[in-house]
């Protein structure tokens, strides 16, 4: 008698299962995210493996995987035999993310007016209206954000400019603010209408404008963020 052939073969079902426990670890991540973006998990917190495992329902392997990822991304800071806490925001560090950022940003958006690259202004205008649709949500509303300024240097056609950047936005340093930042939907409206207007400097060719206010939006954004972790950060 023939035996009956298997639904899903070995190696598939192998893969299958790589694919849950991927999937579980994507919503843990999104989860512990979500609580450190929120405040839920305060600035310097513990955080612990097993407590989170048992509020999420999922066993303390995808945690600890999902924290690894937090830590790569700079929300989380792993120490050997003292386990993991929320990473802390130092002015300096901020200051420093912020005149970088400052340097760079203005003189590509002058540069992405100049060239009107399509594709890469196309990626800004997905990225504002994904933005607009994020609005309450302060992580979503976040990526959204960092998607434009990405997309924004994108469009300047440097890819020096471009990788400097992108790993100036791993780090998410401005995450754990941004919702105290972004105090209110009326704000984060804000933020979105000075995206758009940017956006139009830039498809309307006009670069000097395009630096401007760009110049103008990430200053207001510095001043807002060292605002709110004044004596709440961590020393420079």
């Amino acid at each position: 008698m023939e035996s009956a052939t298997p639904l899903v073969a070995d190696g598939e079902r192998g893969e299958s299962e790589r694919l849950q426990i991927a999937s579980v670890v994507d919503q843990v991540y999104v989860a512990i995210r979500e609580r450190i973006t929120t405040g839920a998990l305060a600035r310097g917190a513990r955080v612990h493996q097993e407590d989170l495992a048992d509020e999420l329902g999922v066993s303390r392997t995808p945690v600890r995987e999902a924290l690894r990822r937090l830590a790569a991304e700079g929300l989380v800071e792993m120490r050997t035999n003292r386990g993991a806490r929320v990473a802390d925001v130092r002015r300096g560090d901020m200051r420093a993310a912020y005149e970088a950022r400052l340097v760079v940003e203005p003189g590509a958006a002058r540069l992405a007016a100049a060239r009107a690259l399509p594709e890469p202004r196309a990626r800004m205008r997905r990225a504002l209206a994904a933005q607009r649709r994020a609005i309450p949500n302060v992580a979503r509303s976040f990526d959204a954000n960092r998607e434009f300024h990405i997309a924004l240097v994108a469009a300047s056609g440097n890819e020096f400019l471009l990788r400097f950047v992108e790993r100036l936005w791993v780090a998410r340093i401005g995450e754990v603010i941004y919702e105290r930042q972004s105090e209110s939907p009326e704000r984060m409206q804000l933020d979105a209408d000075e995206h758009e207007e940017i956006l139009l400097a830039i498809e309307e060719g006009n670069a000097r404008r395009a630096e401007t206010v760009t110049r103008r939006h990430v200053s207001d954004a510095m001043r807002r963020s060292l605002d709110i972790i004044g004596a709440g950060a961590a020393p420079d």
